[in-house]
């Protein structure tokens, strides 16, 4: 199922999306279904990394050694 999404985009992004879509052919809907497909996950993994990180740096989140990771996992010596 599609949902949309309404975004303005900066005078110089938009103008060269719409020089790639005429020039390709293709539609400008195209080319950032493409952007977020291929980025996304890199957006995901860095702001939901930094957002753990900053809970560490609070102390609002569990850290565990590596060796008490592998005491947990039944990897110890």
């Amino acid at each position: 199922m599609w949902k949309g999404v309404s975004i303005r985009l900066p005078g110089e992004i938009h103008e060269r999306l719409n020089r790639l879509a005429k020039l390709t052919g293709r539609t400008k809907t195209y080319y950032v279904l493409e952007l977020l497909e291929k980025h996304l996950d890199e957006l995901e993994d860095y702001y939901l990394s930094a957002a753990v990180l900053e809970r560490v740096k609070k102390g609002e989140e569990e850290v565990l050694t590596l060796e008490e990771v592998e005491r947990e996992l039944g990897l110890a010596d």
